[in-house]
Parts: structure tokens; C-alpha cells; sequence
């Protein structure tokens, strides 16, 4: 006797459900050159100082625990988290970075037909997730390089559910002042969730910049969203949270996955908390290069815009020359991040690195310029 077939030669494969197969997956930023055994990658705004001493002394004694399961509450962190901040722990969504944040806001809000609206250059992450939810995506421009609440909020209407602004912005480096946010709330249905994305406030520091965290504080649709990616250097461990109403955390608590944060990200990520020193050295880095880096990409004829992040967005005359700048900086050992994917091809973004790393920058774009 034969096993019978799985299924007849005929039936159809399964098919995702309509809308997937059309979504553009992410893509990061390279880390490979072919024949550079040790490229320097700055594509990513990673920081490049790496992770503290204390982080990767917590994660290196988290190793003899790894067998047991992470506290699903993410307690320690949790608590850590809000005496950092000064915030109520009970309001807090920790993820797997703040991407799957976002992910559980599409996830929990969003049905068929309804809509999230970003800025025109808005992190993908947040389109992405809202498209595998069948919800629409609407994009305010940004004329400017910067998400404004009269643009914004000419794109809500009746099945808007999540606003998502990025203040500052990746990848053009712009951020919103207090004013702005404020206005954009106030203008907003009551229905309508509002997600400010401070993944980089750490290396904010302009004076009319200020987290919204007081802002959501006493609001029921606002969430504030940060990373231990960049300023704590732990992109590779993948910890991310939200400030809530606590009636928005319960919610995703019912559907987030029960053990979403590893216990060597917690314990890592509690010790980056308590690192001054690291955190202080790696502003310093990006206060002392950021504006080197930017007058001098502009003394070779090129335009920078002005960036609140760690990290500079450089545009070209257009989109081929960019590119032939990428090829001229790969061909140096250097990786930069193409940003065509945000609809931005005539620009390179180039995270501050170290001071040897930006110097090496410099150079190449200064011999570029001349060809």
C-alpha cells in the first residue's frame, strides 16, 4: 500500500491573504562589501560606540539564565523604565524593538479600510505593519523635509485610527517642536491615536525640542514610543516601548506575545539605563561630529539637512549622482544608506561614527566632489 498524495497535483498552493504578496518588504542597510574584509558600516544609525560596559557585562551574566523563560511583564525593566522617565509602569509596552510597538498598535486598532497617516518620509516600519493589517496608508507631504500638523491632519478623515509622527525623523532628521505636536493633538478626533516615535531624542538638542511624554501623560490617544537601539547601543538585542493610556496597554497586552523580550535584553537593557557615562559619551560623539560632518559635506557643494539624529541626510544634484557617490564610498571600505525607499533617491543618509570613521567620510566625499 502507497502513502496517498498530500494533496492532488491540481489544488492550489496556499495564498496569502489579499494584500501581502503587494507590500515592499523592509530592507536595512547593507553590511557587506564583496572583497572588504572590514567595511565601516554606517547605514544603519547605529551607535557606533557600541553597546557600554554595563550592558555588556549584564548580558554576559544573563547567559547562565537563558534556559528559563523571560518574566512575560518585563518587570525589572519595566520598573527601571519608569523611574528613568518618570513615568507609571502599569502604562508601559515593551517589544521587540519599537517596531513591534508599532506592530501591536496596527494589530490592535486597525481593521479593513482603515487608515494610518505619516509623514511623507515616515519611517517604514509603520506602513508596513498597517498594510498586513489591510488598512490603508495615507502620506501627508512634506514639502520641507518635515511632517507639519496642517499636513497631517488634512489627510485624517473618517477611517483614520493611528497618526504616527516621527519627531526626530529618520531618515531626514527634522523633529517637532512641543507647539506642533500639541496642535496636531488638538486637532485630532478623540478616536484617533497619536504615536510620537522618539527614537532619537537622546541626541536631540536644540532648545525647542522636548519629549511628549508630559503631553501624553494626561491623554487618553497618545502613545510615545523610544528604543534601547541607538543611544544604548543594543539594536542587536532588540528592545523597544511605549508610554500609553492604560486603557491602549491592556489592550495590547491581550494580543502581544506572552515572552517578547529576551532576558538578556531585559538585563542588558537595565544596565544601559544606569550608564551615564556611555550614554553622555555617545551624545558627545554625535554633538561634536554632527555638525563637523555637515559643514563639511556642504563646503564640497553638497546639501545637508539640517538633523536632530545621529546621522546626516546628503543630497545630490539627483538621483544618479547619488548613486555614484554610494559606488565612489563603497569603493573606499564605507557603507551608506541609499534612501530611494523613502522616495528620497537623490540622497545618501550617513550615520556619525567614530572619529576616525567620519573622518574617513569626509575624505572620500572631498576626493568624490572633485571627479
Amino acid at each position: 500500500m502507497t502513502d496517498a498524495p498530500l494533496s492532488a497535483p491540481d489544488a492550489a498552493a496556499p495564498v496569502a491573504k489579499p494584500g501581502i504578496m503587494a507590500i515592499a518588504p523592509y530592507v536595512g542597510g547593507k553590511s557587506k562589501i564583496d572583497g572588504v574584509a572590514e567595511p565601516m558600516k554606517l547605514s544603519s544609525n547605529e551607535n557606533m560606540l557600541g553597546a557600554g560596559e554595563k550592558a555588556r557585562a549584564a548580558y554576559e551574566a544573563a547567559i547562565r539564565n537563558i534556559h528559563i523563560y523571560p518574566d512575560g511583564r518585563a518587570s525589572k525593566l519595566r520598573a527601571a523604565v519608569a523611574e528613568h522617565h518618570g513615568l507609571e509602569p502599569e502604562r508601559l509596552i515593551f517589544g521587540n524593538g519599537s517596531d513591534e510597538v508599532f506592530a501591536l498598535l496596527n494589530q490592535a486598532y486597525l481593521t479593513p479600510g482603515d487608515n494610518i497617516v505619516s509623514g511623507q518620509y515616515g519611517f517604514l516600519a509603520y506602513r508596513i505593519s498597517a498594510l498586513a493589517n489591510q488598512a490603508e496608508v495615507k502620506s501627508a507631504p512634506e514639502p520641507d523635509f518635515k511632517a507639519t500638523p496642517e499636513a497631517l491632519l488634512a489627510q485624517v478623515d473618517d477611517r483614520t485610527r493611528i497618526v504616527y509622527v516621527s519627531s526626530p525623523s529618520n531618515p531626514t532628521g527634522s523633529y517637532n517642536t512641543p507647539e506642533e505636536i500639541r496642535q496636531l493633538h488638538e486637532g485630532l478626533p478623540p478616536h484617533v491615536l497619536l504615536v510620537v516615535d522618539e527614537a532619537y531624542a537622546e541626541y536631540v538638542t536644540e532648545p525647542d525640542w522636548e519629549t511628549s511624554f508630559g503631553l501624553a501623560r494626561d491623554s487618553a490617544n497618545i502613545v510615545v514610543t523610544r528604543t534601547f537601539s541607538k543611544i544604548h547601543g543594543l539594536g542587536g538585542l532588540r528592545i523597544g516601548f511605549g508610554y500609553a493610556p492604560l486603557a491602549v496597554a491592556e489592550a495590547i497586552d491581550r494580543i502581544r506575545l506572552p515572552f517578547n523580550v529576551s532576558v538578556p535584553g531585559i538585563e542588558a537593557a537595565v544596565a544601559a539605563l544606569g550608564d551615564a557615562a556611555h550614554q553622555k559619551a555617545s551624545r558627545d560623539l554625535i554633538h561634536t561630529w554632527r555638525p563637523r560632518m555637515t559643514q563639511a559635506i556642504r563646503g564640497f557643494g553638497f546639501d545637508v539637512l539640517p538633523s536632530a539624529g545621529n546621522f546626516v541626510l546628503v543630497r545630490f544634484a539627483d538621483a544618479g549622482r547619488a548613486a555614484a557617490a554610494n559606488d565612489y564610498l563603497n569603493s573606499r571600505g564605507i557603507i551608506v544608506r541609499p534612501v530611494g525607499g523613502y522616495g528620497l533617491p537623490d540622497c545618501l543618509r550617513i550615520t556619525i561614527g567614530t572619529e576616525d570613521q567620519n573622518r574617513a567620510v569626509i575624505d572620500a566625499l572631498s576626493e568624490f566632489a572633485a571627479t
